[in-house]
């Protein structure tokens, strides 16, 4: 069988490899369009910061060591150029010769990934205006902005958010532009709050809610002229906006494309041609919490598709595709943040209903040293106990938190079943009560009606309702270094003495840092005849989005 791939990183390259694994018969032949195969693309902006030193490191395989190997003909800087699905053939040209050939296939698979979204901005073309997508793009970065000092990032998302860490630890000036009021679009407002205010403090500069309308060159200056009415100017600027799945050549060739602008595949990866696959990020798949079709440009979908494709192509169609979560983890600077699932905004604008927990924990036993925060939030459906999704964001210990979500949803699991995980525990890696115990924890009460939660953004809405009262139980310290506006302040140590002085006509809002003591204080509360809810995270994560 001769197996044609087009795209030869991520799922194209994985599926190589598998089908040579699984068949030395099988005639395999890798079409890349750029310079290089099988590079991790997902590395290229920590060599650009100086990280990954080695340029060598990024490319995961050559040419020659996928012939050596594994047998397979990788012709890079080759493109196709269209598919003749009736003859089951491809027109590829040599873009290093201007060669155009035929080749046929037997069965083809489809890798050429997604490309920069670039609209189309007056001035966007300058050559002081830069993308990230393969080795010869971070090679023309890394010349272009060799004596660069101030730098803007068009877009906050992960590649954004990681180009713009790489030049501020080279001592760049650097500035964000993000068109919504949050970097990092995937976790909520309040998570992200917590992302703006570290960065900012490490000196990077945000503009949030500010679209660029045009770009001029000046000299040897590029001047971004911004929405706001305002402009400024650097040496360079990466644009970064955000992606689009490559589908011209499937489209050319009468496959199905989806709603979402992806190949539109079945169960088995197969496109509407019985003989042609596609994978990774030009494909749309199904969410796996919902059952939506999505697109998802990560590179764990697209290496377990490209083996999946290899069995099914191999063995026929046994192995199906159950869909895909969006696992994602961002390093900016000291700070980590990780996501899994749906988000709030999804929530809302869809209308589920569903209820939300977050936690504010230690990343290590409290007495054992360099403990950092983690703070963990999970949003569930409170009938059935449908985990949705999560997000977390600390220095330390985040990807495990979101791993172990990431499984019990894989899993089926409830939001009360995180209780019952037993985690790895010893002072140097966790406490007793790993964050994700005392999440389900919450959930748990949540559930049975023990506890109420009011979030952030509903504090406002409970300051102007009759008999509602905002009780702080920090400290006094606590409370004169900031607290929410006409709250009472109670230490939680004196609450009970003070039970006689509060009125149990009211409903008292309680609030603590992070949650624990007011939780504590709830149930002192209700277990004394009073009303009461929680402020869900605690005066830290409604400080944060003020």
């Amino acid at each position: 069988m001769k197996v044609i791939i087009v795209g030869g990183v991520a799922g194209g390259a994985s599926a190589a490899t598998r089908l040579r694994r699984l068949s030395e018969e099988n005639e395999i032949v890798i079409f890349e369009r750029s310079k290089n195969v099988s590079f991790a693309n997902c590395g290229l902006p920590y060599y650009i910061g100086g990280v990954i030193q080695e340029r060598t490191k990024l490319l995961l395989q050559t040419p020659k060591s996928f012939k050596d190997r594994f047998n397979v003909d990788v012709r890079i800087q080759t493109e196709i150029l269209s598919i003749n699905k009736k003859a089951k053939t491809v027109e590829a040209k040599n873009l290093a010769t201007e060669e155009v050939y035929i080749e046929s296939y037997d069965k083809l698979l489809l890798s050429p990934g997604a490309s920069p979204f670039i609209p189309p901005l007056e001035g966007i073309h300058s050559d002081k205006i830069l993308t990230l997508r393969n080795v010869e793009d971070m090679d023309k970065i890394i010349l272009k902005t060799s004596n660069a000092k101030k730098v803007a990032v068009v877009g906050g998302g992960f590649i954004g958010l990681e180009i713009a860490e790489s030049f501020l630890e080279k001592g760049l000036d650097v500035t964000i532009v993000e068109f919504s009021n949050q970097v990092m679009g995937v976790v909520d407002f309040e998570i992200a709050s917590i992302i703006h205010k570290h960065v900012e403090e490490k000196g990077l500069k945000l503009i949030l809610e500010t679209a660029v309308e045009k770009f001029t060159e000046k000299g040897e200056k590029i001047v971004l002229s911004l929405s706001n009415g305002e402009e400024f100017e650097v040496d360079n600027a990466i644009f970064s906006i955000g992606v689009k799945p490559e589908n011209g050549l499937a489209k050319a060739a009468g496959l199905e494309i989806g709603k979402t602008g992806g190949i539109a595949v079945n169960e088995f990866l197969q496109t509407s041609d019985k003989d042609i696959y596609a994978v990774g990020d030009a494909i749309e798949v199904t969410n796996f919490i919902n059952g939506l079709k999505t697109l998802i440009p990560l590179a764990w979908p697209a290496n377990r598709q490209g083996r999946i494709v290899a069995d099914n192509i191999t063995n026929g169609n046994e192995f199906s595709y159950k869909g895909s979560l969006g696992t994602s983890i961002l390093k900016i600077l000291d700070l980590n943040v990780s996501s899994v699932g749906l988000n709030e905004k999804f929530l809302k604008q869809h209308n589920y209903h569903y209820k939300t927990v977050t936690v504010s924990r230690g990343s290590r036993a409290g007495y054992y040293p360099n403990q950092t925060t983690i703070v963990l939030k999970i949003l569930f459906n409170k009938k059935n106990g449908t985990i949705y999704g999560a997000q977390a964001i600390g220095k330390k210990g985040i990807d495990k938190r979101i791993d172990i979500i990431a499984t019990a949803i894989k899993g089926r699991m409830k939001v009360t079943d995180l209780s019952n995980l037993e985690l790895a525990y010893a002072p140097p890696f966790n406490s007793a009560k790993d964050p994700v115990n005392i999440a389900g924890y919450v959930a748990e009460n949540i559930i049975n009606g023990e506890l109420e939660m009011i979030n952030y953004d509903e504090v406002s809405i409970y300051q102007n309702k009759e008999n509602h009262l905002f009780l702080d139980v920090r400290t006094k310290e606590e409370n004169e270094r900031g607290a929410i506006s006409n709250s009472l302040n109670i230490d939680l140590n004196t609450l009970r003495g003070k039970l006689d002085t509060l009125d149990k006509s009211k409903t008292y809002i309680i609030y603590c840092q992070v949650g624990l003591r007011g939780y504590l204080a709830h149930r002192i509360l209700k277990n004394n005849g009073f009303n009461c809810k929680n402020l869900n995270g605690g005066y830290s994560i409604w400080s944060k989005v003020q």
